[in-house]
């Protein structure tokens, strides 16, 4: 379904013949695979770094707000490097990674019912995310269960309870919260009105979410 998707998106882009936006929305499909690729060749190093997992989270989810973002502002006949098509490609930058990271975060506090997935999906999946992350740094023993991708036999449980013990959610909360405000901010740069509500509405929305 998602490939179906991407090829009706794909059409309708085509449709609108503006190619600045089309070069655009190109770029965002190429980081959505770079993002992919870094998930499956990540090092052991690189699955313990903050600064990785930030990157891999633009390139699979804020890429595609920033890039959509300004092209919606391409769309309504503002230039390129236009305050108002920086603001929004830097509002859904922002957007993008608090949206990622609280994902992340429901990862470990949401329920089956509630995130329509089974819940530590992304240990299972061999994934290092920000509470785990976080965690880590508190507990260095966590660090070899990351290394290798949580593989062995009673990792993902272990790992479970050493993140609850942490103060990783609180941190990656206070990430993804710093990340929504930076996206308010952002949004300070575009002209008043209702749209303009609106997206800051959705930062506090996503915040708050749970599922």
């Amino acid at each position: 379904s998602g490939d179906f998707l991407l090829a009706r998106a794909s059409v309708a882009l085509a449709r609108l013949e503006n190619t600045q936006v089309v070069r655009e929305m190109a770029k965002s499909l190429e980081a959505l695979v770079q993002g992919e690729i870094m998930q499956l060749k990540s090092t052991a190093e690189e699955r313990l770094s903050m600064e990785y997992y930030l990157s891999k989270s633009y390139c699979k989810t804020a890429s595609l707000m920033a890039y959509s973002c300004k092209s919606a502002a391409l769309l309504s006949g503002h230039a390129v490097g236009s305050e108002v098509t920086l603001a929004a490609e830097k509002y859904g930058y922002h957007f993008g990674l608090a949206f990622q990271v609280i994902d992340d975060l429901l990862d470990f506090t949401g329920t089956s019912e509630t995130l329509g997935k089974p819940g530590l999906q992304d240990m299972s999946l061999g994934l290092s995310t920000a509470p785990v992350l976080y965690a880590a740094e508190e507990h260095p023993e966590l660090q070899a269960l990351i290394a290798r991708k949580f593989s062995d036999s009673g990792d993902v449980s272990t790992a479970c309870d050493i993140v609850m013990r942490s103060q990783g959610l609180q941190k990656t909360k206070e990430l993804a919260t710093f990340h929504a405000q930076a996206a308010v901010d952002a949004c300070c740069s575009l002209p008043a009105s209702e749209a303009r509500d609106g997206l800051i509405r959705l930062c506090h929305v996503v915040l708050s979410r749970s599922s």
